[in-house]
């Protein structure tokens, strides 16, 4: 096990002035997903626990339950934890998760909504969680810039946002954070995504750090999931890429035992060394896993153990995509017609 952390770090994401704790903590596991909901006692508890350790970035949607890992959340951060947290929501996918809206008239419904469930009076990071590819990025922005004007909302993020999405939104309203999946095994933002984010000072929020659980178990992971998991349906998750991706678990879990951490701490720690405007926000049920995530804080990688670890999962080594082709947008799919072509609705 690695050396505890006696005081987690803060960072910066964007240049607007959010200011969070150097990791996050994810909490759509808690309500929705990965099976049954948790008992809610319990997740206040792990959220409070968060708080108390310094993990003071917490991250839900409207769309996880629907709704009400937003409701807990709101409870959670009753009694005083509310001026202690750096609030991230989010919206643009339907309760059902079978649309993506980014109309000015959803985006305000949205927003008001999730303030009242959340029982707060300001969000202070608001995300569009998924790219309307009907609607201009540009009316999208322009809406939640509105929100900001009227102190409903401090910070604005995009999720799995292309980089041209990316850059047309910026240039409508200042973008604080760009959420995307990044690990040891999904790592081909680092291409176009990450440099564009970088170079106009954009903040990065690494979301499933872990790749959703696997570098904590490995392949045994989806034998212990149950049966309404959502990653038993992913392509990475089927047998036949599981039995390869299996390898790549082996190698890190190796280099573990040799740095004398776990394997999703190394795995965690790497993502921490992707610089210091990333923020990675793993999700967990269980305050052991919680404390045990927040130990990746004190593994320190070398350059050349940063190179090793990525050379045991090359694009080319993991196998499966990270979502099967009839889900919703990801970065891949996000761009949105030229503003001159918007009428309204």
């Amino acid at each position: 096990m690695a050396a505890s952390v006696t005081e987690v770090p803060r960072i910066k994401l964007g240049s607007q002035g959010l200011e969070v704790s150097a990791q996050g903590l994810g909490c759509m596991g808690m309500s929705a997903v990965y099976g049954e909901r948790k008992p809610e006692a319990d997740m206040v508890a792990l959220i409070r626990h968060a708080v108390a350790a310094g993990v003071t970035f917490l991250d839900t949607s409207d769309v996880y339950g629907p709704h009400t890992n937003e409701i807990l959340l709101g409870k959670a951060m009753q009694d005083g934890v509310r001026e202690k947290v750096q609030l991230a929501t989010k919206f643009g996918i339907t309760p059902d998760c079978k649309e993506v809206h980014g109309d000015p008239a959803y985006v305000r419904a949205c927003c008001e909504a999730s303030l009242k469930r959340l029982a707060v009076d300001c969000i202070d990071l608001y995300y569009q969680h998924r790219i309307d590819t009907t609607v201009p990025v540009e009316v999208t922005i322009g809406e939640l810039k509105k929100l900001v004007e009227e102190g409903k909302v401090k910070y604005i993020g995009l999720s799995e946002a292309s980089a041209s999405t990316i850059r047309r939104a910026h240039a409508v309203h200042p973008i604080s954070a760009v959420q995307l999946e990044w690990s040891l095994w999904s790592r081909d933002v680092e291409h176009d995504i990450i440099p564009t984010c970088r170079e106009l000072g954009i903040g990065i929020v690494a979301y499933s750090p872990l790749g959703r659980g696997f570098f904590s178990s490995g392949a045994k992971l989806v034998n212990e999931l149950p049966e309404d998991d959502f990653r038993k349906n992913l392509p990475r998750f089927q047998q036949e890429n599981l039995e390869k991706n299996a390898a790549i678990f082996q190698r890190v879990s190796e280099m573990a035992a040799r740095k004398g951490c776990t394997t999703s701490q190394l795995a965690l720690a790497w993502v921490h060394h992707q610089g210091s405007d990333v923020c990675p926000i793993p999700g967990t049920t269980k305050i052991a896993n919680f404390n045990q995530n927040l130990g990746a804080l004190a593994v320190k990688l070398t350059p050349d153990e940063t190179a090793e670890l990525e050379s045991y999962a090359s694009m080319d080594d993991v196998q499966g995509e990270r979502y099967h082709s009839t889900f919703f947008n990801t970065w891949k799919d996000s761009e949105t017609p030229p503003l001159s072509s918007w009428k309204g609705c």
